[in-house]
């Protein structure tokens, strides 16, 4: 069964990166996002089980989106893929329920372990 995911980050180049990091043997369906707002409307209309977000986005960024999941209390799985990696970020995601932060640029191997450590591989 297909896994739903929403890939929430304003740069497309960075969204395409994701997708190609993505493990093939991890049957995803990807819906994309390119800002804060666009990513909660996703939220609000669709299922999903994990959220892969960027933290600099345009309208809403992604603390908004982590503090709305917050209030909405979701059990979605996020994972954080950012080049804002400043301790205090990385502390305030994880109060607002990320499970992982993963700097940009993204490593292919650390997306795959983090994949595996929240036993979608």
């Amino acid at each position: 069964m297909a896994v739903p995911l929403l890939l929430a980050d304003d740069s497309r180049l960075s969204r395409r990166c994701v997708v190609k990091a993505l493990p093939p043997e991890i049957d995803f369906t990807i819906t994309e996002a390119c800002n804060g707002k666009e990513a909660i409307d996703h939220l609000q209309e669709n299922d999903f089980k994990l959220l892969l977000l960027d933290l600099t986005m345009p309208e809403v960024d992604g603390i908004g989106v982590l503090e709305y999941l917050s209030h909405a209390k979701s059990t979605l799985d996020v994972i954080v893929i950012s080049a804002d990696f400043q301790p205090e970020k990385q502390r305030r995601v994880a109060e607002l329920g990320a499970r992982k932060f993963i700097k940009k640029p993204l490593n292919h191997d650390e997306l795959a372990m983090t994949l595996f450590e929240l036993g979608y591989l």
